[in-house]
């Protein structure tokens, strides 16, 4: 499964991207707000930016829409940089985008997905990504896990290329309940990913084999 990161943040991608594990990244219009990045001219240098650290699919999203919209800034945003993959949301425009750019040759990763039907009409349109997004489904009392299985079989199914992106990811249980189930991707915050390391009886485990090297180092000196 890859490794995506969830954010606009330059620091943190530069982090995620030294653990070694890293494949893309995603943002989105409020994570972009977050980082102070705002105007067109912002916006696009900080996409370069991006791009310019991590060695993989980086998802940009348009702010449009109407039809147009969408492929005018579609088209701006896929000139950007070989990595950038289009992000467009789940509606009738959005589709009808996705399978204009698909036609194309340029990735889109179709966003805002809460159910199987919509995911089938992304992967019809030709989508490289489609992005589920599973927290926001728990918050409302479904089993968003449950819909990236849905999502799984149906594209097994018909052999559909649409990769599986796993995205509104709350903790680190859910990544791996999204491995378990078949994602091809988890999008998460840096602390998702961080949670992953720790296990008590790692750190428990560490500092026993620290120890014992210590006290057998002190013995051998003595001993002399």
């Amino acid at each position: 499964m890859k490794f995506f990161i969830d954010t606009a943040s330059l620091q943190q991608i530069k982090e995620a991207q030294d653990l070694g594990i890293l494949d893309g990244v995603t943002t989105n219009p409020s994570l972009m707000a977050k980082e102070g990045i705002s105007g067109t001219d912002r916006v696009m240098k900080h996409y370069v930016d991006i791009c310019n650290i991590v060695d993989g699919d980086v998802s940009a999203e348009v702010i449009s829409t109407d039809y147009e919209g969408m492929v005018r800034e579609g088209d701006n945003l896929a000139a950007l940089h070989p990595n950038i993959t289009v992000k467009l949301p789940m509606t009738r425009n959005g589709v009808k985008a996705i399978k204009h750019f698909s036609d194309k040759g340029i990735k889109t990763n179709c966003t805002l997905v809460f159910s199987a039907g919509q995911a089938l009409l992304a992967a019809k349109a030709g989508a490289t990504y489609v992005s589920p997004f599973i927290g926001r489904l728990d918050d409302i009392s479904t089993d968003g896990v449950q819909l990236i299985e849905q999502i799984r079989v149906i594209y097994d199914n018909y052999g559909f290329d649409t990769q599986i992106l796993a995205a509104s990811i709350r903790h680190p249980m859910h990544i791996v309940q999204c491995a378990e189930v078949g994602a091809d991707v988890a999008t998460c915050p840096l602390s998702a990913i961080n949670a992953l390391f720790d296990h008590p009886l790692t750190t428990i485990g560490l500092e026993k084999f620290l120890a014992d090297h210590k006290k057998a180092a002190q013995q051998e000196a003595t001993a002399k």
